[in-house]
């Protein structure tokens, strides 16, 4: 489907309400730098710089449900302690319906600590009780489950096989969907997807629909049978497999097909997989048809990659990458286009990274250090020197390309989120006016000095400098372009 046509399903997508069964997990990143390490012990140091704790598992999908827009309530299991106070405040926090989660002394609340040292991520810890809940505390997680669902749209099971989604539970759930005539989605967990039977689709990623099947599936053309395969051992009427940078493959009643993988730079693919249950859910629940559900789900998918940690999209975002796409080029942005766009992304508090340069001719080198500037953070803006100044600062025969033409090479990139042009000598003044957390600029600029970065140090953020590709220049491609050309006679002497 054209981004156009896109469009128009988001622009006129309801706000349905959606029931989500699973396993409620709290995630905690903590960042920092390795500089040293450790003399205790031949491990890196992490010096950390801050943490934050978001929803991950059942609750990962109900943000980003929440993010588009639609009404959410819950159903899980969640410890009596200091982690399922906080998991509490942040459903609540995003308005979560979740008085139905199930607050349990004897079973903890089950966190993943993830520790990142210069945007990599280092080390997991997981506390975790992964043991099938009890027929007792299944029969209460579930009661009054037939009314819950009778409101909803559509119905999610998150499966992360912590023992919540065990058979009482599916079996209840499932048949009071069933009942209904709502939709029921899962995000599938082992081996034995017979245990989902009933349901309507299956959401699998091609590593755990391998597993599954108990066979490879390497090529595309292994898609077909393999979701054939996959919904008559489950007894489900459709399935989907996501195929990371191969795209998604569905097959949903008449309509079957492969929807080509959105590019962008991936950052963290943590999360992604709810994300696209998510939004396949949304967009039945909406009533839309199954081709554009799964379009819609693919490009929100490839907004998250390219965010860290398990994360969201809002329908702003949503409509931008498909009006972008529209387009054909990215986005250009005047100053006061970008002021606008940076309150947008405060707002959903993404992080900015600003670089700048006069990218006149536009090689190997510039890729690889845009797409490094794009890793240490969720947005990238990059500011460009016009035409005047780049004379100012290469000489009269400079630029070799246009304002216009370098900031629209620059747009098309898939790392770079928004393009501005400034006229000064240098790029402070932009600097304070998007004040961004991570100013990037290359390795050879440590001794030169970094122009705006006590301003941004002082608003708290940091300045990154990125490591060059050797033998790359600007300078060298134009001395080479006006080199003169060998000939015979002039070889001779």
């Amino acid at each position: 489907m054209k981004e156009g046509e896109l469009c128009t399903r988001l622009e006129s997508l309801a706000r349905p309400r959606v029931l989500i069964v699973g396993d409620l997990i709290l995630d905690r990143y903590i960042w920092g730098t390795v500089e040293r390490i450790s003399p205790e012990a031949p491990i890196p140091v992490l010096a950390a710089r801050s943490t934050e704790t978001r929803l991950g598992g059942a609750g990962n999908v109900a943000a980003n449900l929440r993010a588009m827009e639609a009404e959410v309530e819950i159903l899980g299991v969640a410890g009596q302690d200091e982690r399922g106070e906080t998991l509490a405040g942040l459903l609540e926090a995003i308005g979560v319906e979740h008085a139905g989660v199930l607050r349990l002394s004897e079973r903890p609340t089950t966190e993943k600590t993830r520790m990142l040292g210069s945007g990599a991520q280092m080390l997991r810890v997981d506390w975790e009780t992964t043991r099938a809940l009890s027929d007792a505390d299944a029969a209460r997680l579930v009661h009054g489950v037939a009314r819950r669902v009778a409101r909803a749209s559509a119905v999610v099971l998150s499966d992360y096989g912590k023992g919540v989604l065990c058979e009482p539970v599916l079996r209840a759930v499932i048949e009071a969907a069933r009942a209904a005539q709502v939709p029921v989605l899962v995000d599938p967990k082992g081996t034995d997807y017979a245990r989902y039977r009933g349901a309507t689709l299956l959401t699998p990623n091609r590593k755990e629909a391998e597993e599954a099947l108990g066979r490879k599936l390497p090529q595309l053309s292994d898609m077909p049978r393999a979701v054939r395969d996959l919904m008559q051992a489950a007894g489900v009427e459709a399935a989907v497999i996501t195929l990371g940078p191969d795209g998604v493959y569905y097959l949903f009643g008449a309509e079957e097909g492969h929807v080509s993988t959105v590019a962008r730079a991936v950052f963290d693919v943590t999360g992604a997989g709810d994300t696209v249950i998510a939004h396949l859910a949304l967009g039945l629940a909406a009533g839309l048809e199954f081709e554009a559900c799964v379009h819609l789900a693919n490009h929100a998918a490839g907004i998250v990659v390219a965010k860290s940690g398990a994360a969201s999209v809002t329908r702003a975002e949503l409509a931008a990458v498909l009006e972008r796409g529209q387009r054909g080029t990215g986005s250009v942005c005047t100053r006061v286009e970008l002021l606008r766009r940076r309150t947008e992304w405060r707002a959903e508090k993404k992080r900015v990274v600003f670089t700048n340069g006069c990218f006149d001719v536009l090689h190997a080198g510039h890729v690889a250090y845009l797409r490094e500037a794009r890793s240490h953070g969720d947005v990238l803006v990059v500011g460009v020197n016009d035409d005047a100044s780049v004379k100012r600062l290469k000489g009269q025969d400079r630029p070799i390309n246009a304002l216009a033409d370098r900031m629209t090479v620059l747009a098309a990139l898939e790392m770079v989120d928004a393009v501005v042009a400034f006229a000064e000598d240098t790029p402070l003044e932009i600097v304070q006016s998007v004040t961004p957390d991570v100013l990037v600029k290359g390795q050879d600029w440590a001794e030169k000095g970094v122009v705006g970065r006590e301003w941004v140090e002082r608003h708290g953020g940091k300045v990154v400098l990125a490591k060059m590709l050797p033998g790359r220049s600007t300078s060298a491609i134009v001395e080479r372009m006006r080199a003169p050309v060998a000939t015979p006679e002039t070889r001779k002497t």
